[in-house]
């Protein structure tokens, strides 16, 4: 039972019949919360007042501290008690009310984040937005009491101000993109500007992109692989190989226990924000294992191993999902539960070995956080320091091993941060996708059984009987339909764990979930993607996004999904939906492509050249498994790969994928055939043909 259950014996409101961690941490608070829904509103219009409307989740800092200060403070819950109808909104079960609210904060103050604390009319319109309030006024924040008082005497006395605001701000959120006839074009003069304009970004000293706070944004490393391949461009690979360096040698990186935290609060990636989220995990790792295909340096797998560690470790539910992620808090302080002094270390590794952890991972007396405590990273280069100390490599190596063990075991028996154990589709499909492509350049079977696992976890129990996915699993919990992100990120594991493993079951869920996230997110006039389906009738508009930010947007990355399913079947009405998407954003990506990263991944495939790759012949033989290592390895990313196999699995295929109905092994040998950019080459029987043409 995590903490925030435990807390239910002494609930006060209705957040007590709550599964989602963030709303139970509230269901003590005397303030009475409703959760979104129905009855919320309808109270608000019985009683005619305004609705006070809260966004968060269990591992933000800043919703802890607003959390203690106002919704525990009986002052505070009585004036929202009195004047409001208060709703708390756990954002990663309804990203949905999160999307539309964010984008009102957004542009009514020119800033976001969490918490959201939104005033709307009963109907859900908007008419005051913000993040965090203190209590009282302070360092020329406005206090939310004073704020509370005032919005309540606003309602009764002057209530056709609000009233006029808050229809013109849900007016202004409708979404409105170009029509599928715009007259931008999005090409390969979109990538080169996107290049561009990130490397106009780049930190040349500390890698990363812009000033702090910094973030990972994997996408943008992806796509920056892909410019690398498309021209040749070296500095496109030295931002690559620099910013994913740096930020593993940071303290943005658990050096001790492994896993990325959620970003960096200064420019050097050392002090980071410490909560650790599911879907950095499976993005960065994502991102380092392109770019061990792209480098072929061993050091780069070793950190996609390292992060795949820490999932399987902390992240892993018995029953197959991963975990939503690790708060940052622990008794009440941030990043406690990470930190050292080299009195601790030196206690539990002795004076020698402690002294040498502590000058490798620059743990001082002084400290480089609150309290002269340090968080471990690494100062210099292992290559510098081994060549300082008069060491050889392999024994630092060994004795760093062995110090982060005995630590890590240490840190066991600390008070932990919460875990979220909550299992959101979305994230899970990333997992998927990022332990599956592990497996397929790593060869761990480990990871290709935590893919398939967490596959059918979420196809057992995330679905509907009508085959509708949910968004979230909890407690035997599942709830809430799901949205775009939901069905586009589960496809992309899914055809990730197709190509992981070729069997035929995922290829055919893969393409039946594409067809059901067209059939009820398409918009049939103007193009793209909705976040959200039909039917709720809660929510004052549909959002349509494309913007690539801490997450890539559901567009961009069904726009790929489009194109590797059109490639593998052969059907080219998804290959003219993801040209739709590029032309009903095509506005806003060519002002600032940089922003779209993920969408110009999926723009750089269907620029080409791409590749399609049929394997015809018995899998398990020794010369079709150096074939597959052969295009495994090499860093191809615009390609698709087909397993033609003989009997009922084949013809299962063909059904699917009909252009390899006479695609058959040649002399009864592992055959390939490839096809490149709409022309074929003559089958390929031998290891050392392959390695040419893909050369």
């Amino acid at each position: 039972m995590c903490p925030a259950d435990a807390r239910q014996k002494t609930a006060s409101n209705r957040l007590i019949y709550e599964k989602s961690p963030y709303l139970i941490q509230h269901a003590g608070n005397p303030v009475n919360w409703y959760p979104w829904g129905e009855e919320a509103f309808d109270k608000a219009r019985k009683d005619d007042k305004p609705v006070f409307l809260s966004i968060g989740y269990a591992t933000c800092h800043w919703c802890h501290v607003m959390a203690h200060e106002s919704f525990e403070d009986e002052e505070v819950a009585l004036l929202l008690n009195e004047s409001y109808v208060a709703i708390k909104v756990d954002r990663e079960e309804r990203e949905d009310v999160d999307k539309i609210y964010m984008a009102v904060c957004q542009s009514l103050t020119g800033r976001g984040g969490w918490p959201l604390s939104i005033f709307v009319t009963p109907e859900g319109k908007p008419f005051f937005a913000g993040t965090y309030f203190p209590k009282t006024s302070r360092m020329g924040m406005p206090g939310f009491v004073d704020i509370l008082k005032q919005i309540a005497a606003m309602w009764q006395n002057d209530r056709a101000r609000i009233v006029k605001s808050s229809d013109a701000i849900t007016n202004d959120i409708q979404p409105r993109s170009d029509s599928v006839s715009s007259v931008h074009a999005l090409n390969a003069e979109t990538l080169k500007k996107g290049y561009a304009q990130l490397a106009r970004s780049f930190d040349p000293i500390c890698g990363g992109f812009g000033a702090a706070p910094k973030f990972p944004t994997p996408h943008h490393l992806m796509f920056l692989l892909r410019w690398y391949k498309r021209s040749g461009d070296l500095r496109a690979i030295e931002i690559v190989e620099k910013t994913l360096n740096t930020m593993r040698s940071g303290g943005i990186f658990d050096q001790i226990g492994f896993g990325f935290h959620r970003y960096s609060v200064d420019e050097k990636w050392l002090v980071p924000h410490f909560e650790k989220m599911l879907y950095d995990q499976a993005l960065l790792a994502l991102a380092y294992i392109e770019a061990y295909q792209a480098t072929g340096k061993v050091k780069i797998a070793q950190v996609a191993r390292e992060i795949f560690t820490y999932v399987l470790r902390d992240m892993n539910s018995p029953d197959g999902g991963f975990y939503s992620a690790e708060d940052a808090d622990s008794e009440g302080k941030e990043g406690l539960f990470y930190l050292w002094t080299p009195l601790e270390v030196k206690q539990h590794l002795g004076e020698v070995l402690g002294d040498l952890f502590c000058r490798f991972y620059g743990i001082t007396e002084a400290g480089n956080f609150e309290q002269g405590r340090s968080i471990p990273h690494v100062p210099v280069s292992t290559q510098s320091f081994v060549a300082k100390e008069g060491m050889d490599l392999p024994g630092l190596e060994k004795a760093l091993k062995d110090g982060r063990g005995r630590l890590l075991d240490i840190r066991k028996k600390r008070v932990h941060p919460l875990r979220d154990d909550k299992i959101l589709t979305s994230w899970n499909g990333l997992m998927i996708a990022a332990f599956a492509k592990g497996y397929q350049v790593f060869g761990d079977r480990a990871y290709v059984d935590a893919a398939s696992d967490a596959a059918k976890f979420i196809l057992s129990h995330l679905r509907t009987a009508g085959g509708r996915l949910l968004r979230r699993h909890r407690q035997g919990d599942a709830a809430h339909p799901g949205y775009l992100d939901d069905y586009a990120f589960l496809t992309w594991g899914l055809i990730e764990l197709y190509e992981a493993t070729f069997k035929i079951s995922y290829l055919e869920e893969a393409i039946a979930l594409n067809q059901a996230m067209i059939d009820i997110f398409w918009d049939k006039e103007g193009g793209g993607l909705y976040f959200t389906g039909k039917g709720n009738e809660l929510l004052i508009t549909r959002s349509k996004e494309i913007y690539d930010g801490a997450l890539p947007s559901g567009n961009s990355v069904a726009a790929l999904n489009f194109l590797r399913l059109g490639r593998l079947t052969g059907n080219t009405d998804l290959e003219e939906k993801a040209d739709q998407i590029t032309k009903v954003f095509a506005a806003e990506v060519t002002e600032h492509p940089m922003a779209y990263t993920q969408l110009l991944v999926a723009l750089d495939f269907m620029v080409g050249p791409s590749q399609e790759i049929v394997m015809a012949g018995d899998p398990a033989s020794e010369n079709m498994r150096d074939m597959l290592n052969v295009v495994r390895s090499k860093f191809l990313p615009n390609k698709v790969v087909l397993m033609r196999l003989d009997g009922e699995e084949g013809k299962r295929l063909a059904t699917l994928c009909p252009f390899v109905e006479p695609m058959h092994s040649v002399n009864h040998k592992p055959t390939v055939y490839l096809c490149e950019q709409y022309s074929c080459k003559k089958p390929m029987t031998k290891v050392s043909e392959l390695k040419t043409v893909l050369h």
